[in-house]
């Protein structure tokens, strides 16, 4: 930071000078970016663009020959009383492979008889067809498919029909979770006002932060989709990047909002008032948005294009926030003034004032006269709860972990898997070659079908689904178990380095590569595993430059990366104990699943260093405006724990809040994201800053501003920026009295 006046500042000063250009250039930029989104539309990623490794490759490969890959769909017949053999039996099952290819919508219907798709027990029969068409748009012409399956299961009580497939668990995916998920993004809204109501006790105070995160959103997810036509995005993007921007958003404007009516309840005109705010809390908001997008950029550092558009999308929303925050806003509430809290409820405030005084104060003097025992207590919580994290198991969900088990499409799901292991997840083995018609190759593919079940780890029957005139054959392979367990993983492993080496490959000119769902599991947590150490060093590394250089403490800065990784590991330990273990897990409406969804770790790391840095940046912000202006550390730290614990408490609710929802939902990974992130918010802004923060500081006390002569030389000698002094509030005041004249000349006189 340079001796002159702080970014903030400036900002804040150029809003009141030019108030209308600064909301109706906002308004123009909302507006602007959110048409030219919605008539570019977003694209969204592809199946082969989320693969990874071996799998990415049999995919392109398969494209490039020009084989599709449609939805697979499958239709199982069971009955208790008859067997396959019976005539009723048999005659059910000719019907409804009659009525699924009359409905024009599907390929490849294989007969089940012909094909020995009949149970070890011969009382159940799996048909087995493709959707005509595009696999990702699939779900939208599967009702004809399923409105025949339902007449022909009225037809025949006497045999149980069940129906499982991409294109139909995509349409109940669409017509059940997805609105559930959009209905609980938007809830997040009204309890995001609900609490800022409750916060400020007046409703246009509470509309102005819900209202700026709202138009970033809307500025963010325009951009997001135009950028989406050079970089497919996920689905889910914008759902992310919806609850991103109102969590931080709300929290920006609040910093401010908070601050310029303190200062206004200490006595100071609302001018001068939005003046400190400016310069202080604005600066606040700067140096934690800049580490947000620091965290975020982290991303970028994964190789894969999934995490590279939550980054995008991120990132987009928290700086258009972040702008907002310290450029609209000033001008906002300069034309406001006190009218900001127009709409005061009654009583509220009162209330609230009484409530924050003394017996809050009595809490943090009684712990900061006893440093030691608060920070060893409140770091051996953290790693209690910390302690499951070390026996994390992560991979990528299969579909029935993803739902409650007694979802009816789950059921069927487990029902096939019971009755035809690895039917509903069949590895696919890609196998190219010069001349795949020579006698050679043929003779590989014969070896290949014939050593496979030999091993006890594969299902009959293996099938050569497809093949090009370029070369490429691909190969179904049912595994064993139930397609995702240890005995499919097993499966797998085998196929790969045992079976395909001594049959395929074998053969020179040959190459092989495994897809499916279990290898693209499989694939996609080893490019996890390799990515998750340069995005961890890299976000670490930069927030610790970041914290050096803005608070010009070497202290600080460590400090704060530790603190960070202390809260994080906390988190995932309660994550690891709920869904890995299933403890506690009814109360969040699940169970123990084993694992935790494979992209969860780096994704919530990432989020979660970022978020945390709003508190820390704000509570260290204050603790050293008070230390700058003459107070001994001890009593800076008292005094800006004491100033920063409502706002806070307050931006800390709403996160809460907002993550929660997620946690609402039946997904199991949105569930986990939802409730680890919540439950790292509330740890952060409770225990860490609360507690573990103020009692380090109190324990370091005058070293915690330690900063070695060489970074101090470094970094440019001069005053902290955060420090707000008198030629700010003058340069500011000049300011508003500028605008001033602008609006009325008269005023002058």
């Amino acid at each position: 930071m340079t001796a002159g006046r702080n970014l903030a500042a400036v900002l804040g000063g150029w809003s009141v000078r030019h108030r209308v250009a600064a909301i109706g250039g906002w308004l123009v930029v909302v507006v602007v970016t959110t048409i030219l989104g919605s008539v570019a539309g977003q694209r969204q990623m592809t199946v082969d663009e989320y693969a990874a490794g071996e799998s990415a490759q049999a995919i392109r490969i398969l494209e490039q020959a020009g084989i599709s890959q449609p939805a697979g769909e499958m239709v199982m017949v069971r009955s208790a009383a008859m067997t396959v053999d019976d005539v009723a039996f048999q005659g059910a099952v000719r019907e409804l492979a009659s009525a699924v290819q009359q409905t024009g919508q599907v390929t490849n219907v294989i007969d089940p008889y012909a094909a020995g798709l009949l149970s070890a027990d011969r009382h159940s029969a799996l048909i087995r067809f493709s959707m005509s068409g595009r696999s990702d748009t699939a779900w939208e012409r599967v009702q004809p498919i399923l409105d025949a399956v339902a007449a022909v299961r009225a037809a025949h009580p006497e045999v149980t029909v069940e129906q499982f497939g991409e294109a139909s668990a995509g349409r109940w995916f669409n017509d059940t979770v997805l609105k559930d998920f959009h209905r609980a993004e938007w809830t997040a809204i009204p309890l995001a006002l609900g609490i800022l109501v409750v916060a400020f006790g007046a409703l246009l105070a509470a509309v102005l932060p819900v209202g700026l995160a709202m138009t970033a959103f809307f500025a963010a997810n325009g951009l997001l989709a135009i950028i989406s036509h050079r970089m497919h995005v996920d689905s889910t993007a914008s759902s992310v990047m919806l609850l991103v921007g109102l969590a931080v958003g709300v929290d920006y404007c609040l910093f401010y909002l908070r601050r310029e009516r303190e200062e206004r309840e200490a006595g100071k005109d609302p001018a001068t008032a939005l003046q400190v705010a400016a310069a202080t809390s604005g600066r606040a908001v700067l140096v934690s948005g800049a580490t947000v997008v620091v965290a975020m950029s982290g991303m970028f550092l994964s190789g894969m294009l999934l995490f590279n558009g939550f980054a995008v999308a991120t990132i987009s929303v928290v700086l258009i926030a972040m702008l907002g925050s310290v450029t609209v806003l000033p001008a906002l509430l300069s034309v406001l003034g006190a009218k900001v809290d127009l709409g005061r409820i009654p009583g509220l405030r009162r209330r609230q004032k009484n409530r924050k005084g003394s017996r809050a104060s009595r809490v943090w003097e009684a712990m900061l006269a006893r440093p030691w025992a608060s920070a060893i207590a409140s770091t051996l919580f953290l790693l209690v709860l910390a302690a499951p994290m070390v026996g994390m198991r992560t991979e990528k969900l299969s579909f029935d972990k993803q739902l409650p088990a007694d979802t009816p499409i789950v059921r069927t799901y487990h029902n096939i898997a019971r009755t035809f292991p690895g039917g509903p997840a069949p590895a696919r083995v890609v196998v190219r070659a010069d001349g795949v018609d020579t006698a050679k190759v043929q003779q590989a593919i014969a070896d290949f079908t014939a050593a496979a079940p030999a091993t006890g780890l594969f299902r009959a029957p293996i099938r050569v689904v497809a093949s090009s005139p370029s070369g490429v054959t691909e190969i179904e392979v049912p595994l064993a178990g139930s397609g995702s367990d240890a005995t499919s993983v097993r499966a797998l492993r085998v196929l790969r380095k045992d079976v395909i080496p001594a049959t395929l490959t074998n053969v020179q000119g040959v190459s092989a590569y495994v897809a499916g769902d279990l290898a693209f599991s499989s694939d996609f947590n080893d490019q996890l595993g390799r990515s998750i150490v340069p995005v961890l060093g890299f976000v670490m590394g930069i927030a610790f430059l970041v914290m050096l250089f803005a608070f010009r403490s070497l202290t600080i800065a460590v400090v704060s990366i530790v603190l960070n990784l202390i809260s994080v590991s906390a988190a995932f330990g309660v994550l690891v104990a709920i869904f890995q273990h299933g403890w506690g897990a009814g109360l969040v409406g699940t169970t123990g699943v084993g694992a935790v969804e494979s992209w969860i770790p780096l994704f919530a790391f990432v989020i979660l260093f970022g978020l945390s840095m709003d508190y820390h940046v704000f509570v260290v912000s204050r603790i050293r405006e008070a230390h700058d202006s003459g107070m001994p550390t001890g009593a800076a730290i008292l005094a800006g724990i004491r100033s920063t614990a409502g706002v806070v408490t307050s931006a800390a609710i709403i996160m809460v809040g907002v993550f929660a929802v997620l946690g609402s939902l039946s997904m199991q990974d949105f569930k986990q994201l939802g409730v680890g992130l919540a439950v790292a918010i509330l740890l952060d802004a409770t225990v860490v800053r609360a507690v573990l923060l103020p009692s380090i500081l109190s324990l370091l006390g005058d070293r915690t501003w330690y900063l070695p002569r060489w970074i101090d030389r470094l970094a440019g000698r001069g005053r902290d920026a955060a420090a707000v002094t008198d030629r700010d509030l003058e340069q500011l005041r000049d300011d508003e009295l500028a605008a001033v004249r602008r609006r009325s000349p008269a005023a002058e006189a």
